[in-house]
């Protein structure tokens, strides 16, 4: 019986995940969107949505849109992984700051209180499609004027949603969390590593 690691294609823009597995001793291949696809557009949150609920439906979306893109590439059959992290502040959904600005105000938001990451994994492999859901709880210190303008000055909020990175300077103003230190920072491990089992696909 084999003992290589897994190979897969990672449907994730995050450099962060594919360092995880790599990490994890994980062979992957990117399966970025092609220009015209409007990758941002998938991540509309719908009127009154729960963040669990929004989370695993952005995921199946993008994953199911880079299985599309593999096929429209005419790329070998592979397994693809796809995930999606979203920071919740009660039920209010905190994307990605759409400037420094925002970034501010997301982080004046978080100061000082707990609030939920939800990062959901998805799978397709042979025909199926696993998922998986990871929470969280970061609570951040409370925060001055002086530090949240320097750390958004450093530019790491940008992009990420909750205008922070757990694993970057931001790990500096975190108190303390409950729950998967991989899964905040985008990909949780036990979950991935349980869904790759299901599938078949074990990492040794």
């Amino acid at each position: 019986m084999s003992t290589e690691a897994p190979w897969l294609y990672l449907a994730s823009q995050s450099p962060r995940r594919r360092q995880l597995l790599e990490q994890w001793g994980l062979r992957c291949e990117l399966l970025l969107p092609d220009p015209h696809e409007d990758a941002e557009g998938l991540e509309v949150v719908r009127p009154n949505e729960a963040p669990a609920t929004y989370v695993r439906r952005v995921t199946r979306l993008k994953l199911e849109h880079a299985v599309a893109r593999l096929q429209r590439r005419g790329l070998p059959a592979g397994p693809v992984l796809c995930a999606d992290t979203t920071v919740a502040l009660g039920r209010q959904i905190l994307g990605k700051p759409e400037s420094p600005d925002h970034a501010v105000q997301i982080l004046r938001q978080l100061s000082g209180q707990k609030h939920q990451v939800l990062t959901a994994v998805a799978l397709h492999h042979q025909g199926r499609i696993h998922q998986a859901l990871s929470r969280s709880t970061v609570q951040f210190s409370a925060l001055t004027e002086a530090q949240i303008a320097h750390y958004v000055a450093s530019g790491e909020p940008m992009g990420k949603a909750g205008a922070y990175g757990i694993q970057g300077l931001a790990g500096l103003l975190i108190a303390r969390i409950s729950g998967s230190y991989t899964g905040i920072m985008g990909l949780p491990a036990f979950e991935t590593a349980q869904l790759l089992a299901e599938a078949g696909l074990p990492i040794t």
